[in-house]
């Protein structure tokens, strides 16, 4: 996480960045991530399967069977 914005990006993509902590830790680390996004102007696409996590972001997309919906 921390090398990916060393050389400081306009868009971060993150995979499933959360996907192997525990709930209170990804809790904590999702808002940090916002707060970088809302504070520095950073772009962020995340993918994630954990609908909470999604529903906190400012747009969602979600992608079934191939397609964007």
């Amino acid at each position: 996480f921390c090398r990916a914005l060393a050389d400081g990006p306009r868009l971060l993509l993150a995979d499933e960045p959360t996907g192997n902590l525990d709930p209170a830790t990804s809790d904590i680390v999702f808002d940090v991530l916002l707060e970088l996004v809302r504070d520095t102007g950073l772009s962020a696409l995340i993918a994630t399967h954990n609908p909470e996590l999604a529903a906190r972001m400012d747009r969602t997309v979600r992608l079934e069977g191939g397609r964007l919906s």
